[in-house]
């Protein structure tokens, strides 16, 4: 059986050259048109493969797919079917693309109705988000930001090295590519004022982040291991946890960070599967001091995933402020889901597990205006002539990823987001 990554594979739909989508990527999206309901797709090229109308007419047969698992709005119930299930059905929708297979290619009215041109489609929330964890696991991060606001030769809290450290944020306000939102208002206090003030926040910035997804639930009092994790995740899609800094920096003590967080996350519409990214995969950096045994793993847990974010002025032309990659993470994935877990904390199907700001070792990939404008001591200069320390009302904010080798690109799409006034 020719496996759908092979990197020598090629589709008879047409790809470009560039495209985040080819054949080896097969990623899984929930989209709309004017003409269908909300329903399951695969992205190829610059087309969406209707997985409802697949199903429907048979060329899905003997996957063992209960009746309507696409025609939904969400993937939860196609992803708990598990990974014996789903892998199935990349490979299988892999067969149909291929260059050399013309069961879809040649039959004219079905290889029409099953391709939605991605220009006629609204993408949507690929899965309803049960919990939401969020982590703070790139060591580069960890030191600016410590660095900035404690002891430059302590920058690290003594936890930092030992556990990968995470918070519960809202699950709620997740939302996906395209979707505007409203500057946050908050309580804030500069460090000569007496009291403090309410009031939109004015250091609005970007958090530059991935995020993996649970597709199997393990049950309360059970662990997953570090070995076992990689049963439990589906796949990744970009995330961008913005943060009201001012509104932070006044609520974060003593449980952490509330307002300043809750009120929006942004994502990319399509969920890359574990088994396109198995090529990029690489050593994650040495963890010193040892850690502890429920930590330790086995083998290459880091991905090789390219990461930009550009800000785009209301009417202007995108400005790229970060180049990062996700490779940087100290902690990885299977250490996140095992430490989550350790004490007996259950995981379902759809969760969100987002990876903390991922910056690297030099200035040009920090991962948020945090960093980048050095607490607003360094403003950035925009190619229309203006300065950022954060992000304006008018702004949106696009982040873009993706894995290259051999010639084949598995990219993300992007997430975008435009800033709203408070008000409007």
């Amino acid at each position: 059986m020719i496996q759908a990554n092979d990197p020598a594979l090629r589709s008879w739909v047409e790809v470009p050259a560039d495209s985040d989508f080819p054949i080896q990527n097969l990623p899984y999206g929930i989209f709309k048109t004017d003409y269908l309901e909300a329903g399951a797709g695969i992205a190829i090229g610059n087309f969406i493969l209707d997985l409802t109308y697949l199903h429907e007419n048979g060329f899905l047969d003997g996957l063992g797919l209960p009746a309507g698992v696409f025609n939904q709005l969400y993937l939860n119930d196609f992803i708990g079917l598990g990974k014996d299930v789903t892998s199935q059905v990349r490979q299988r929708t892999s067969e149909l693309l291929r260059d050399d297979h013309d069961e879809l290619r040649d039959n004219k009215p079905a290889r029409e109705l099953a391709l939605i041109p991605m220009d006629e489609a609204e993408m949507l929330m690929p899965v309803n988000v049960p919990n939401y964890t969020d982590f703070y696991s790139s060591i580069e991060h960890a030191t600016n930001v410590g660095t900035m606001f404690r002891d430059p030769d302590n920058a690290l809290l003594p936890n930092w090295r030992h556990i990968p450290v995470g918070y519960h944020g809202r699950a709620s306000s997740i939302i996906p590519s395209g979707v505007d939102i409203k500057r946050p208002q908050g309580q804030t206090k500069s460090p000569e004022a007496e009291a403090p003030t309410f009031g939109p926040s004015k250091r609005l910035d970007f958090e530059l982040e991935m995020a993996f997804i649970t597709g199997k639930q393990n049950g309360l009092g059970n662990a997953i291991t570090t070995s076992e994790a990689e049963d439990y995740i589906f796949g990744f899609v970009l995330f961008n946890d913005w943060s009201a800094r001012d509104i932070q920096v006044w609520e974060y003590v003593p449980l952490g960070p509330f307002l300043a967080k809750n009120f929006a996350s942004s994502i990319s519409p399509w969920v890359v599967t574990l088994e396109a990214l198995e090529p990029f995969r690489v050593q994650g950096p040495e963890q010193n001091p040892p850690v502890l045994p429920y930590l330790q793993y086995q083998g290459k847990k880091n991905f090789d995933i390219q990461l930009q974010v550009f800000v785009q002025p209301g009417g202007g032309e995108e400005n790229l402020v970060c180049t990062s990659n996700f490779k940087y993470m100290y902690w990885n994935m299977n250490q996140q889901l095992a430490h989550h877990t350790v004490n007996g904390c259950n995981v379902q199907v759809g969760d969100m597990y987002a990876s903390g700001t991922i910056s690297g070792p030099t200035p040009g990939s920090y991962g948020s205006m945090l960093e980048l404008a050095w607490k607003g001591t360094k403003p950035l200069q925009l190619s229309d002539g203006s300065q950022r320390k954060f992000i304006e009302d008018g702004d949106t904010v696009i982040m873009r990823g993706f894995a290259e080798k051999d010639h084949t690109r598995i990219g993300f799409g992007e997430v975008r987001t435009k800033i709203l006034p408070s008000g409007s």
